[in-house]
């Protein structure tokens, strides 16, 4: 680890941050804030209902993603999510939303792999989560920088989920670099719902979800608790979440809005298996039986969302905290290998606090954002080598801190059949390190990242359009914690496409192009780092949503990737190998192609369908795995089976199976090690319904 002496370089790099964060507040005072003027939340019944000519407020961030934006994304509606036979948050996108997901197997709390367009994504930090305009993405963390635990989102009240593909968007900053994971929960629904689950290893899954709609006032509150015995030997798990919201319109134009998104989880791991158990199906073997942890997480928002004739102002204030502990095994040791690796303990601590405030309005043809957004991260991160959970030696402990800003600007122009959207942010970002010993001293660095964005969309038939953009991203590197001066990982995307929008069904192919400087390599097994190199990510999309007949509606996302490193130096396995060249090679952690395909079949497509059968696969191949270079494993395929019943106005039956062909298949390989994909799983589920 790289050790810093105190100078005027820390003081000058929180002082520039500093500065750039009062401009920040002074736009906070001087622009109200923000959501798109033409944005329209489904679930609002009540400035929009009780006054029509009062715009409706939501959040940009919060507002579902604009399907005629010059982009691609995916939207994931609240039907899907109850349908999907998905245990998890990370196989839910996978199962709906064609997104590239490798678990840890660890449980939850233990951030899972995540990606989109060949990114390697280790904890899904090449992605940014926000749930309700809230940014879930750890800052300053040891384990890895953006570490993005999706284990908060709380299934039953997430009113639908978007995925916006690359760096599109103006209005999320920090790791928002291969793509966007916008959660929006349910504002206020009316009665009480309680669904009970058991299924295969173990599992049992209780959820209580119970809200109001009274016009001027409406919530939601639920309860949430889960355990799952695992199917292999020490991969018990618990999961416990709450949740609540309110809304509040103190005038018909100005709307009050808090939410609490809370959650505590314990597991235990197995660990990871040879290739050659892995092959033999050995899921018995357990590489160490004292490897597990826990993981406490927490956030709070208060939002005020204020609309007046064609201006509409959000500001958003939220805090978070969290905490984990958790002991892993480092290969080489796995499976018939105990002993030949060491095991490590983790814990963090952590708080954030953050600001977001910006204003819409129409301009004529035009409709303008400007925002600004502020937020302060702070973490006791603390690693060290044991043995069976008792401490050998220190590896690392440190405090560090992160002050960053943004200034950000959205406009989207109709000049008849063309749609120009242009924008753009200015982030600052500042990060100190602190030794966690007796006159430790610390170090500290600012970095300034401009994003520029431009798409453009030309509508050339009624149903038919083309479009191309291109867009900036950026991202903390892995390291940041112990060392503020790691330049910031920067994206350049291209992208163009053929969107097709027809009355009863949406389609789109598009070819990207993604290019990536001071690209970093990690490994999640080894906590092994490479910087300073560069990629190039390049491949096709294609999408289509939509009803085949009034019976089967069919969803259906793909990315054919070629992710390659352009410029990249790893270590070898071991101290006395030379170092690998891995130019032109495969990124590690991705698959050559992604794919998931749904198709629903009902008597008629409303929620008041007496049932619903949903036949659904996702594909994988072939995967390039974490320190084997040049090696790809083959393809697999899993396929998946559900079904949703009324038996009356207050009943409902859920049945479905995961994996029923029953495929072995890997999640996660790196370095022949392998984290074994779970078997064929069944579960019923019943549901019960107060209005």
């Amino acid at each position: 680890m790289s050790q810093y002496t105190c100078r005027s370089v820390a003081g000058d790099a929180f002082e520039r941050v500093r500065l750039g964060l009062t401009s920040v507040c002074i736009c906070l005072i001087v622009v109200p804030q923000h959501a798109s003027a033409q944005s329209r939340d489904s679930t609002r019944k009540d400035s929009t209902a009780r006054n029509p000519a009062a715009l409706q407020a939501v959040t940009v961030t919060a507002s579902p993603a604009d399907h005629r934006a010059p982009s691609t994304s995916t939207h994931v509606t609240q039907q899907q999510i109850e349908l999907a036979p998905a245990a998890t948050p990370w196989d839910l996108l996978r199962q709906t939303a064609g997104v590239e997901v490798h678990q840890q197997g660890q449980g939850p709390g233990f951030a899972s792999d995540a990606s989109i367009r060949g990114f390697s994504s280790d904890h899904s930090t090449d992605m940014a989560l926000w749930v309700d305009g809230v940014p879930i993405n750890e800052p300053v963390n040891g384990h890895a920088e953006g570490y993005n635990d999706w284990s908060l989102l709380f299934p039953l009240a997430i009113q639908d989920i978007d995925v916006i593909k690359g760096p599109v968007s103006p209005l999320y900053g920090n790791f928002a670099v291969a793509g966007v994971v916008n959660v929006r929960t349910l504002e206020r629904m009316q009665g009480t719902q309680a669904v009970a689950t058991v299924g295969s290893f173990g599992r049992v899954d209780g959820t209580v979800l119970s809200g109001f709609d009274h016009g001027a006032d409406g919530g939601v509150f639920g309860l949430r608790a889960s355990r799952e015995d695992g199917f292999r030997p020490n991969s018990e798990d618990d999961l416990t979440q709450g949740h609540a919201r309110l809304v509040h319109d103190i005038t018909p134009n100005v709307t009050l809005d808090a939410g609490v998104e809370l959650y505590a989880a314990s597991w235990n791991s197995a660990g990871y298996l040879s290739e050659r158990e892995f092959a033999d199906r050995q899921y018995d073997i357990i590489s160490n039986s004292t490897d597990g942890g826990d993981k406490q997480h927490a956030q709070e928002r208060v939002s005020l969302r204020v609309i007046h004739n064609s201006l509409l102002w959000r500001s958003t204030a939220y805090a978070t905290q969290g905490n984990w502990q958790l002991f892993l095994t480092i290969p080489r040791a796995g499976g018939q290998f105990e002993g030949s690796g060491s095991q490590t303990e983790e814990i963090d601590t952590r708080t954030g606090y953050g600001l977001t405030s910006a204003v819409s309005t129409s301009l004529g043809a035009t409709t303008l954002t400007l925002g600004t957004v502020g937020q302060l991260d702070n973490a006791k991160y603390q690693n060290y080598f044991t043995t069976n959970r008792s401490r050998d030696s220190v590896d690392v402990r440190a405090r560090g801190q992160q002050l960053s800003g943004a200034l950000f600007l959205a406009s989207t122009t109709s000049l008849g059949p063309l749609r120009l959207d242009i924008g753009g942010r200015y982030d600052l970002l500042g990060t100190r390190s602190t030794p966690d010993t007796v006159g430790g001293e610390s170090v500290g660095r600012a970095h300034a990242v401009l994003s520029p964005k431009f798409g453009a969309l030309l509508r050339i038939a009624p149903h038919v359009s083309l479009y191309a953009n291109t867009s900036k991203g950026f991202r903390s590197a892995d390291g940041v914690l112990t060392d503020p001066a790691l330049v910031p990982i920067t994206v350049w995307a291209y992208e163009s496409g053929l969107k097709l929008d027809a009355a009863t069904f949406t389609a789109s192919a598009a070819v990207f192009r993604m290019n990536v400087s001071n690209e970093q390599t990690f490994n999640p097994l080894t906590a092994g780092s490479f910087n300073g190199g560069a990629s190039r990510h390049q491949g096709v999309e294609l999408e289509l949503h939509g009803a085949i007949d009034q019976f089967v509606t069919l969803s259906s996302d793909w990315t054919f990737n070629d992710a390659r490193y352009t410029k990249q130096v790893a270590a070898g396995n071991d101290p006395f190998s030379l170092p690998v060249i891995l130019d032109g090679l495969r990124v590690y952690n991705t698959a050559r192609y992604v794919g998931s395909t749904t198709l629903d079949i009902s008597p008629n497509r409303s929620a008041e369908s007496p049932w619903t059968v949903q036949l659904s696969g996702n594909w994988v191949g072939p995967y390039a795995p974490f320190d084997e270079p040049g090696v790809a494993l083959g393809a697999y395929g899993l396929v998946h089976a559900s079904a949703h019943f009324r038996l009356n106005n207050t009943v409902g039956l859920d049945v479905g199976t995961r994996n029923m062909l029953d495929r072995a298949y890997p999640e996660l390989v790196a370095d022949h090690l392998v984290s074994p994909g779970e078997p064929r799983s069944v579960y019923v589920g019943v549901k019960y319904v107060v209005r």
